[in-house]
């Protein structure tokens, strides 16, 4: 019958080795017992040794992982304050940015309006120029001396100068080549032209006109036979003085008979046509003609004061004795003001005001 083991008891020894008794151990048996001792001695030691420095390892390993976890803690509280510091770096970048745009935007007006300054500049000095121009040759016109228009070209010149725009290079050559016509071009003696014109107005009532040359005739001979009368009693001296009344009277008588009978040449019949009555209003008409001259030359309307003295010398020729010496006195001095109103122009701005106006343009 066999025996089952019961469960927490130790199993019964075999039953070879139960029926015999230890046998005692040999010399090879102790040898082989110690060296086992002793291995197990060496690997006991060894094992206390790798415990103590195993010990030791753990030791630096819990020594390096809490230094491991408080640097790691650091380093999160690092990495969370970095965090922030990039936070606040981009949201510092993002306001950064907004400026730098803000101010390039500024920039960017501020260069446009100091282009816009500046052409507005440009625009003002052009418009500032012209007006100057204008206003200097109204002042010539009206006063017939060129000093302000030298003055105002000379000012004009000096500002574009000052400006150094090179746009406005060709306004500076305009102005330069007005200089120069300016200088070369002579001075009109106002002065002059209206005390020729006055004393046309005043010879007026003595010009003899062309209908009164039978008068004229007749009064130089009354003259004539007045000086012979005077210096009869000279002449007659050895005469009675009822022969030297003769001879005077019969020397008038001779005159006056003369005078009746006269051939002429009439080349104008409406000149000597002209009645008496109307020689007031031609000699008035005459004087009107001169005076709007005057006027012309003061205001200078130079085109019409021209006409106005061709009109008076058509007249003179007309209606007034060419071969009196005051009619041509009178006739020399009117074609001397139509040879001085030639020359009477004021020179004209237009290449400076071209110019001015090109700059305007923008062109």
């Amino acid at each position: 019958m066999s025996f089952e083991p019961t469960p927490g008891l130790p199993p019964p020894p075999p039953q070879h080795l139960a029926a015999h008794p230890a046998a005692p151990l040999t010399g090879g048996a102790r040898l082989a017992l110690a060296v086992l001792g002793g291995v197990a001695l060496a690997a006991l030691i060894v094992s206390v040794l790798l415990w103590q420095r195993l010990s030791g390892i753990q030791e630096q390993l819990a020594r390096q992982s809490a230094d491991s976890g408080a640097l790691a803690i650091e380093a999160r509280t690092m990495a969370r304050q970095a965090q922030d510091v990039s936070r606040e770096t981009a949201a510092r970048l993002a306001v950064a940015e907004t400026r730098v745009s803000e101010v390039a935007l500024q920039r960017g007006q501020l260069e446009e309006l100091m282009r816009s300054l500046s052409r507005s500049r440009d625009e003002n000095l052009v418009v500032d120029v012209e007006s100057t121009l204008r206003m200097a040759q109204q002042q010539t016109q009206l006063t017939g001396s060129l000093e302000p228009l030298v003055a105002a070209l000379r000012s004009a010149h000096q500002r574009i100068d000052r400006a150094a725009q090179p746009r406005l290079a060709p306004v500076l050559r305009a102005i330069e080549r007005d200089q120069d016509r300016i200088g070369r071009a002579a001075v009109t003696d106002t002065a002059g032209l209206l005390g020729r014109i006055d004393d046309l107005v005043r010879q007026v009532d003595e010009l003899p006109l062309l209908n009164a040359v039978a008068q004229a005739g007749a009064t130089r001979r009354m003259a004539a036979a007045q000086a012979a009368g005077e210096s009869a009693p000279i002449s007659t001296a050895g005469m009675p003085r009822w022969q030297a009344v003769l001879v005077t009277a019969w020397e008038v008588v001779r005159d006056e008979a003369r005078g009746l009978l006269r051939i002429s040449r009439i080349d104008r019949p409406e000149a000597v046509l002209l009645a008496p009555e109307q020689a007031f209003f031609l000699r008035e008409n005459l004087k009107l003609k001169l005076l709007n001259a005057r006027l012309g030359v003061l205001t200078r309307q130079i085109d019409s004061a021209r006409s106005d003295l061709a009109a008076a010398s058509a007249a003179l020729n007309k209606y007034f004795d060419p071969a009196s010496r005051r009619t041509q006195a009178a006739a020399t001095t009117l074609q001397q003001a139509q040879a001085h109103m030639k020359t009477a122009e004021l020179p004209a701005l237009d290449d400076t005001l071209a110019a001015l106006a090109t700059a305007a343009a923008g062109r």
